[in-house]
């Protein structure tokens, strides 16, 4: 294949990254290397067993935990809960060694259940904490912080990493680790993390584990459940570990390319973002598979169609303002200037002091999403294969989607979903909070369960937080969602 966004016209460019979040920005930017012609990255499956997990050793020093609790955060509230923030080393040969943020529960720490949040390639901390399911948020002055009176840590002790070395926080002294890395190491550094950070902070060892996330985590997340199974199976290969994972959940997930790519255009459509001629002349012509012969020169006619109509939105809230916009004038209470906000906060040097971050002085600012990581090495086609495997497995699995998002859009999300060729057990009924509509949901036979979320965007937790952390409740609890207005387990009055 070609490269299917080049001929953009520059004009186009300017405006959609001028609008955009960089996380999405990242996705987007990644999606079009990897449909590029003799794209050197690898797309085969992701498979443990074929993995060398070598380098995995037990580096973390169990008197550090103490060292690492943050006391206070500049600007912020007085909170009871306890949070802390430091480093674990992945490989010590390359000096490798990830940033975690972790924040345990309002209430019940001891009995509450660890549930680890990914962020697609960009810094969890940045997005995850500090704009998504954290516990604070960033004002407009950057330097003060208000509560999040949602945080998932109303439900959860929540862990944030940043992965892979180069993303926020995170480094490696090794500058070729920078250019060489990809999913395969990801999921073996973060393993590798995790089997390190229980020993740092052992009264979690046994505790029930989740793994959250959303975006490119949609790789992440499956590709790192499947890790924790491989080695589960396998306990004398690693300090005899075994992580007492119980389900995954991520929302607007990469699972499938082709599905990926041809869901976002009928999302388009039907929104009315593009014509029906456009998304015709798509469909008909254009070959997203990871097989696909190249890109017919009607295909990148229609695909330049796309672009020009959709250049000066934020398609991942199609209906939000964006940050050249006044920023009284916010969707869902969300501020779309935030972005700035939080990387002027945390590259604050007494911000990062008091995380106990950028401890060896990174020749660089704070970045949500990585400027210094060169080319990716590997990210299969799908992950398809790796679903079928856990909900096989007996995992819980749940993915939600935020039905203004039109990059990773509810469309393609149920493409994806129909490749597992699951029965369904339920009909897709309305979900509500509140009294309202939340969302629309569906389970399926094998535990799986797909829900959208009503007035979110690409990060539903930025733009709809009652309602998501009122799904990541039934999720922990293992508790369909309400479809009737008289079966509520949980109304937003318990926050």
């Amino acid at each position: 294949m070609i490269l299917i966004f080049t001929l953009v016209p520059t004009s186009f460019l300017t405006i959609a990254e001028k609008n955009g979040k960089k996380q999405t920005e990242t996705l987007h930017n990644f999606y079009t290397s990897k449909v590029r012609e003799n794209s050197k990255i690898d797309t085969s499956d992701f498979n443990p067993a074929s993995i060398d997990f070598s380098e995995i050793e037990i580096t973390a020093d169990k008197g550090k935990k103490e060292n690492e609790r943050i006391k206070r955060l500049p600007g912020q509230p007085k909170v009871e809960f306890k949070q802390y923030g430091g480093y674990v080393t992945v490989d010590r040969s390359a000096g490798r060694a990830y940033y975690y943020y972790f924040v345990e529960a309002h209430h019940s720490p001891r009995s509450s259940p660890l549930l680890l949040w990914l962020n697609g390639g960009c810094s969890s901390l940045g997005f995850g904490a500090m704009e998504e399911v954290g516990p604070f948020r960033v004002h407009s002055d950057a330097r003060t912080l208000y509560l999040n009176n949602f945080s998932w840590n109303h439900a959860a002790n929540v862990l944030f990493l940043e992965s892979p070395a180069g993303v926020g926080f995170s480094y490696s002294n090794r500058s070729a680790d920078l250019k060489s890395t990809g999913d395969r190491r990801s999921a073996v550094d973060n393993y590798n993390f995790l089997v390190n950070w229980l020993e740092r902070f052992p009264e979690y060892k046994d505790r029930d584990f989740y793994i959250a996330g959303e975006s490119y985590g949609g790789h992440y997340i499956p590709q790192l459940a499947q890790t924790i199974l491989y080695h589960n199976q396998n306990p004398n290969h690693i300090n005899n570990t075994i992580i007492n994972l119980k389900g995954i959940i991520f929302g607007n997930p990469t699972i499938n390319d082709e599905t990926d790519l041809k869901g976002m255009y009928e999302y388009y459509e039907s929104h009315a973002l593009i014509s029906r001629q456009t998304l015709d002349r798509i469909l008909r012509y254009c070959d997203f598979t990871d097989s696909g012969n190249g890109l017919s020169t009607q295909c990148l006619i229609g695909i330049l169609e796309s672009e020009r109509n959709t250049a000066a939105l934020d398609v991942y809230n199609i209906y939000a303002p964006t940050c050249n916009t006044s920023p009284t004038n916010q969707a869902m209470n969300f501020d779309p200037c935030t972005d700035q906000y939080v990387h002027a906060y945390l590259n604050r040097p007494e911000v990062q002091q008091a995380l106990h971050a950028n401890i060896t002085k990174i020749p660089y600012d704070w970045q949500a999403c990585s400027k210094v990581i060169g080319e990716w090495q590997d990210s299969p086609a799908t992950v398809i294969p790796l679903l079928k495997d856990l909900i096989a497995a007996g995992l819980r699995v749940w993915i939600y989607s935020g039905d203004l998002d039109g990059r990773v859009p509810v469309t393609s999300t149920k493409l994806s979903i129909n490749l597992l060729k699951l029965n369904q057990t339920t009909p897709w009924l309305p979900w509500y909070l509140d009294g309202q509509v939340g969302g629309y949901t569906q389970i399926y036979e094998g535990n799986l369960t797909f829900t959208t979320v009503r007035g979110a965007g690409h990060e539903v937790p930025s733009y709809q937080p009652s309602r998501a952390l009122f799904l990541i409740k039934h999720f922990l609890h293992g508790k369909h969602l309400p479809t009737s207005t008289n079966l509520t387990l949980f109304s937003s009055s318990h926050y």
